[in-house]
């Protein structure tokens, strides 16, 4: 089973229940809530028979607490497994907080060099002097620096073999001059590399309490959430290495959802897009 949740109209957020044995097509929708307090979503499932319930052998989640809750608490005797791109887009946001971070210094840098030559420019005229104009200074690739970190978040977030020769140049220039974005990048290709290795949960428990002590000597504080999401759910991330299974299943129907919403521009009559989608994949 795949539990993610969904927005329909006007900001409601509806639990959705999926089977992965379906593979999207009919008998793919198990049961579609129309809320996300853990509470009312449990209630609602455990409507289902307790030795259907038991039936269930896996769960796939994001990392959200509530929904790990609800998965529990419905299907007990199910395994519990958190999305590895949920936990591979944590660390890519962390580097890239860590870019945003040296942009603003690049931003400030240059907004300082500004103010120097307006400043030299306005005593060149009261001497009756004059200067060149200000001119940026370009990098190697024929790119500012500020352009350069700008421009630089699709190569953050992209395993280096997906580059393109500019962006390559472009990456060689930025981790020259920033080393330590390198280093959290190479952290998040390795737990990428981790996570496609064909390998036993006890052997990426090894692997990965090793990356985790090389997180933890890095030392930036942009990736101290990523630390604490593997403290706490540690067995749970683990879980995925014994069956190799994701949450793609419920994106997917999620993205199904929405393209359904769009060719009607909207939901209109929620009653009745909800009976449609039950006859068409429930």
């Amino acid at each position: 089973m795949s539990l993610d949740e969904t927005c329909l109209s006007n900001g409601e957020v509806y639990t959705v229940l999926t089977n992965k044995a379906a593979h999207g097509r009919k008998g793919c929708l198990v049961a579609m809530v129309r809320c996300v307090g853990s509470e009312t979503v449990i209630k609602a499932f455990k409507r289902m028979t307790h030795a259907m319930r038991l039936t269930v052998k896996t769960v796939t989640t994001d990392l959200s607490s509530a929904m790990m809750l609800i998965a529990r608490e419905s299907f007990p005797k199910a395994q519990l497994i958190n999305d590895r791109f949920h936990v591979q887009q944590l660390m890519n946001e962390a580097v890239d907080n860590l870019r945003v971070r040296y942009r603003w210094e690049v931003l400030e840098a240059e907004n300082m060099a500004i103010k120097e030559y307006r400043q030299k420019r306005k005593e060149a005229k009261g001497h009756g002097h004059s200067i060149e104009p200000w001119k940026p200074i370009k990098m190697s690739n024929g790119e500012t620096m500020t352009q350069i970190m700008a421009r630089s978040k699709h190569i953050i977030l992209q395993h280096f073999s997906k580059w393109n020769e500019q962006q390559k140049a472009r990456a060689e220039i930025l981790f020259e001059n920033y080393p330590k974005l390198k280093r959290g990048y190479d952290l998040s290709i390795k737990l990428t590399e981790i996570f496609n290795k064909r390998i036993t949960a006890d052997s990426a428990r090894l692997l990965l309490a090793k990356w985790y002590d090389e997180v933890e000597k890095f030392g930036e504080m942009q990736f101290n959430r990523v630390l604490d999401t593997f403290e706490n759910h540690y067995q749970t991330i683990i879980n995925y290495f014994n069956e190799r299974l994701t949450n793609a299943s419920a994106e997917s129907f999620n993205a199904k959802i929405k393209a359904f919403r769009s060719q009607f521009r909207g939901v209109g009559d929620i009653k009745f897009f909800m009976y449609r989608l039950s006859m068409l994949y429930s």
